[in-house]
C-alpha cells in the first residue's frame, strides 16, 4: 500500500529528530598550550556545554572562566567546579601569590588554571587583563565577579575614603570587568556574566551603609547589563547570597557558629558553585536573571 502524506511527512520528522547530536560529555585526550600552574590531564571530561553556547569543536580555543575575586570560599568554588568541566581557570586578586594554593588544588585534579595580580578598580589593568587572556589563553565564555568589600561602619565614623573605595571594589571593578567581557561575549555571540550579591543588594542594614550603597549598584548595573545584552546572546545573571558563607574567617566572626554548622545554618560554598553551574546550563527559552539563596534557617 502506498505510503500517505501525512505518514511521509512523520517519517521526515522523525529521522531530523534523530540526527541530533547528543548532549551528554564525553571524554577526550588533548595537549594546550602552557601556562603558570597548568598540566595536561590524561583524559579531561569536557562537561556539558552552556546551553546558550555552541558546542566547541575539534581545534576550538580554550573555555576560559575568568574569577575576579577568587578567594577562598565561593570564587574559589566556582573556579574549581568549571575547572572540573573542562574550563580553563583564570583567577584574578590583586595579590596572586594568595592565588597558588587554589591553582594547585584545580591542577591536582585534573584541571587547568592561571593565576593574576590584578587590582580590578584599575581600567587599564582590566583592560590589559581581559586582552592578554583572549590573546594567549582562550575565550572567556564566562566571567564570575565576586569581589567582596563587606565592611561594617556607622554612617557617623564612615569616611569619604572608606565609603568611595568600597564602591570601587564591589561596584565600579564590576562595570569595568564586565563591559571588557562583553565587548569579546557580543562579537561571538554567546558567553555569561556572573555578578554575585549579597544580602545588602536588597536591603541597607545599619552600619552598612557603604556595602549596601555598592551591591545596589552592582544589582543595578547586571539588571542594565542583562536587558541589553540578553538579546545578543549574553546570560547576565544575578546571584545573591543571603547568609553566611562557611569559612574559617567567617567561623572566627558569628557567635556560636559551632552550633549553627552543626545545624547546617552556613552556606557550604560548593553548593553555591553547583548553583552558578547549574544557572549557567540554562536553556536559552529559560533563563533566570537573579537567584537567592540562603540556609534553612537564615530569617529573610
Amino acid at each position: 500500500m502506498e505510503e500517505s502524506v501525512a505518514a511521509r511527512r512523520l517519517n521526515r520528522i522523525m529521522r531530523h529528530l534523530h540526527s541530533f547530536p547528543s548532549t551528554s560529555g564525553s571524554s577526550v585526550i588533548e595537549e594546550q598550550s602552557g601556562g603558570c600552574f597548568e598540566v595536561v590531564p590524561t583524559s579531561a571530561s569536557d562537561g556539558i556545554e552552556g546551553q546558550n553556547e555552541e558546542a566547541s569543536k575539534p581545534g576550538d580555543r580554550e573555555r576560559v572562566i575568568l574569577v575576579i575575586g577568587a578567594g577562598d570560599a565561593t570564587g574559589g568554588a566556582v573556579a574549581k567546579k568549571f575547572a572540573s568541566e573542562g574550563y580553563t581557570a583564570c583567577l584574578v586578586r590583586r595579590d596572586a601569590s594568595k592565588l597558588e594554593q587554589l591553582a594547585q588544588d584545580i591542577t591536582q585534579n585534573g584541571g587547568k588554571a592561571h593565576v593574576f595580580g590584578v587590582d580590578a578598580r584599575k581600567e587599564e589593568q582590566v583592560v590589559a587583563l581581559v586582552e592578554q587572556i583572549e590573546k594567549d589563553i582562550g575565550d572567556i565564555r564566562v566571567l564570575v565577579f565576586n569581589i567582596g568589600a563587606n565592611v561594617n561602619f556607622s554612617i557617623l565614623e564612615t569616611t569619604s575614603r572608606v565609603y568611595r573605595k568600597v564602591w570601587e571594589m564591589a561596584c565600579f571593578a564590576g562595570f569595568l570587568c564586565g563591559r571588557e567581557v562583553a565587548k569579546r561575549m557580543v562579537v561571538r555571540g554567546n558567553g555569561t556574566v556572573f555578578f554575585t550579591g549579597a544580602t545588602a543588594s536588597l536591603r541597607g542594614g545599619s552600619g552598612y551603609a557603604a556595602f549596601a550603597g555598592a551591591k545596589f549598584g552592582l544589582r543595578a548595573l547586571a539588571q542594565s547589563m542583562a536587558r541589553e545584552l540578553g538579546p545578543k546572546g549574553i546570560h547576565v545573571a544575578h546571584l545573591i547570597v543571603d547568609g553566611p558563607i562557611d569559612t574559617q574567617w567567617t567561623r572566627g566572626q558569628v557567635k556560636d557558629s559551632a552550633s549553627i554548622l552543626e545545624r547546617q545554618g552556613m552556606v557550604n560554598p560548593q553548593d553555591i558553585a553547583k548553583l552558578y553551574w547549574y544557572t549557567y546550563q540554562q536553556p536559552k527559552t529559560a533563563w533566570t536573571h537573579e537567584l537567592d539563596l540562603r540556609p534553612w534557617i537564615e530569617t529573610w
